[in-house]
């Protein structure tokens, strides 16, 4: 009888899958829209207070404290410094770090941390490097190009941040050694190193085995157990991208 597999010990919620978040110093959003009242008229002054490391994270955030009040952590675009002063409201200046609606952001502009609905505090383009951008106004919302290629129409109520996330290139530097990648997947929350299942036997992983002729399809459904739930979850399609071939050529 074999052991479980990872998934199933995952889901048990043991102590060695779960992250170290006593250490973390507080979520990166903005403030809350109740709190803050309606911006979008107005142009709040902010400093930058803080710099500080967030564990788990592959960007700074720095702590910024408002004029009006209101404080809070925000991820750091490259260029911002100890002692900026920024701004957040619609009649802010369209310059690196201020804060602005969607609608008053011009096309083409560079734009991270980025609200999914107005007041959620950013949930968009926060990690080390990544943008997106600002590709047109229209009825239905501001179309922005998200990091990943694809567009999407938001809110022009949404808010975000002028610039780039700061800490591009952050994984183009190889780890060279296990501890430093331990380490970091421990701050996450990710169990490591992770064994391939087609490197186990038989009997503790659904695609163990070094017998070629005992490969199995390693596509699941949404439905499947635990202990089966591995591999392709609900792919549509399996292995590599095919040149689809229309009936025009």
């Amino acid at each position: 009888m074999g052991k479980r597999i990872r998934v199933q010990r995952r889901g048990r919620g043991g102590s060695q899958f779960k992250a170290a978040t006593h250490k973390r110093v507080a979520p990166a959003c903005y403030p809350a829209i109740t709190a803050t009242g309606d911006i979008s008229e107005i142009a709040v002054n902010g400093v930058v207070e803080e710099i500080v490391h967030d564990p788990g994270r592959g960007t700074p955030l720095a702590f910024v404290r408002f004029e009006n009040g209101d404080n809070c952590y925000l991820v750091i675009p490259e260029g911002i410094y100890l002692g900026q002063q920024i701004q957040m409201g619609g009649k802010a200046q369209v310059e690196i770090g201020n804060i602005l609606p969607l609608g008053n952001v011009p096309e083409g502009t560079m734009v991270c941390n980025i609200e999914l609905k107005p007041g959620d505090g950013g949930k968009i383009a926060k990690s080390s490097g990544t943008y997106a951008t600002v590709v047109a106004h229209t009825a239905d919302g501001t179309m922005i190009k998200l990091p990943s290629g694809k567009t999407r129409y938001i809110s022009d109520r949404c808010r975000a941040t002028i610039g780039v996330v700061s800490g591009a290139g952050r994984t183009e530097k190889p780890f060279l050694k296990a501890g430093p990648k331990f380490h970091l997947m421990k701050a996450k929350g990710h169990k490591y190193p992770r064994t391939r299942g087609r490197a186990m036997v038989a009997a503790v992983h659904p695609y163990g085995s070094s017998k070629r002729s005992a490969r199995k399809v390693t596509t699941v459904s949404h439905g499947a157990p635990p202990g089966k739930k591995v591999g392709l979850i609900a792919a549509r399609g399996a292995g590599g991208k095919r040149k689809r071939v229309t009936g025009n050529e």
